[in-house]
């Protein structure tokens, strides 16, 4: 019951301040997953920096670790040899740190831009909820931990690891140079296909490096779609993307995109003796990627999403070919 001047009023809702009414929700952004387990029991204060190394957006780091996962399986397939079980551990640890330092380390470069885009404008930086000093601390111990992943191969692998620094470095800074900065991240997320066959054999070859072009092709691809929730704030922004270079051929653009990945797979595949089970494998991530190019809308942002977090659905229809057969051959 509340009193004023005029005598009792009756029981109702409690009114809200015009301020906390517009204040803005950071406890889920635009296109983060609902209902995280790390969300529902982290502390609050937690909360901005699993943002900003993509605990909320889980589809990344597992785009960033299925060609290590690939590459692993496909050299396990060339060459005989069991499964690499402890490797496809610790890509998964390195996947998941690796991929929140990146994505930190693209939020502090960028966090000017990510201002005036509807879709990051409430991400930590730019809405202040996390400090640019801050953030370069979760950054440094995000690569700590990929770091200690790294160490656990080979020194060859070791060496390779470390030259993927360069595109990772450069990568925040394409969009403002070029319409075609999904090749560079491309290049960078696509580096497992060839960390998953050198921390096997110690070396490298042609299935790998062929591989290696296939996941670039998938990955620009993907990031196209992804890119058409940001294409009007972006033209606004002055910054390029291949979803802005292809325009009203987006759809074209991505299938080309596709069907040169899968080319390249392919060639992969025969270059490393794969049988039976990758080559389903690969029908079936083909049968998944012409379902994404038919349902490709430039209009439709929340669809534009959903088909780009099914990458990882196809992704992992790759690797279950590749997986049966390399279990098939460790146990005949």
């Amino acid at each position: 019951m509340t009193k004023s001047l005029s005598g009792p009023q009756a029981p109702g809702p409690r009114a809200r301040s015009p301020s906390a009414e517009a204040a803005p929700d950071f406890t889920a952004l635009p296109d983060s997953v609902a209902g995280q387990f790390l969300f529902r029991f982290a502390p609050k204060s937690w909360r901005p920096f699993l943002q900003l190394a993509r605990i909320d957006r889980p589809v990344g780091w597992w785009l960033l670790l299925l060609p290590c996962w690939w590459s692993s399986a496909l050299a396990s397939v060339s060459q005989g040899q069991p499964p690499h079980w402890g490797h496809l551990i610790l890509f998964l640890v390195g996947a998941i740190a690796m991929r929140g330092a990146g994505s930190t380390y693209n939020d502090i470069v960028d966090r000017k831009i990510d201002a005036m885009v509807e879709r990051t404008r409430r991400r930590p930086l730019p809405s202040g909820r996390v400090s640019v000093t801050a953030a370069k601390v979760f950054l440094a111990g995000q690569c700590l931990v990929g770091l200690a992943v790294l160490l656990s191969f080979n020194a060859f692998t070791i060496a390779l690891g470390f030259s993927s620094l360069l595109l990772v470095g450069v990568y925040p800074f394409m969009k403002r140079i070029t319409s075609w900065p999904q090749a560079i991240l491309g290049g960078a997320f696509a580096w497992g296909a060839l960390m998953g066959w050198a921390g096997a054999i110690g070396s490298l070859a042609l299935a790998p490096a062929l591989l290696y072009f296939g996941a670039i092709f998938w990955t620009i691809g993907y990031d196209t779609i992804y890119a058409l929730q940001d294409v009007k704030d972006d033209e606004r922004a002055g910054i390029g993307s291949t979803a802005l270079f292809f325009g009203g051929r987006v759809r074209i653009g991505v299938g080309i995109l596709y069907g040169a990945a899968l080319i390249c797979i392919e060639a992969a595949f025969l270059a490393a003796g794969a049988g039976a089970w990758p080559q389903a494998g690969l029908a079936g991530f083909a049968a998944h990627l012409a379902w994404q190019v038919k349902n490709i809308d430039p209009d439709r942002g929340a669809n534009a999403l959903r088909l780009f977090r099914s990458n990882r659905d196809a992704g992992l229809i790759l690797f279950a070919g590749l997986g049966a057969e390399m279990i098939l051959l460790s146990i005949a």
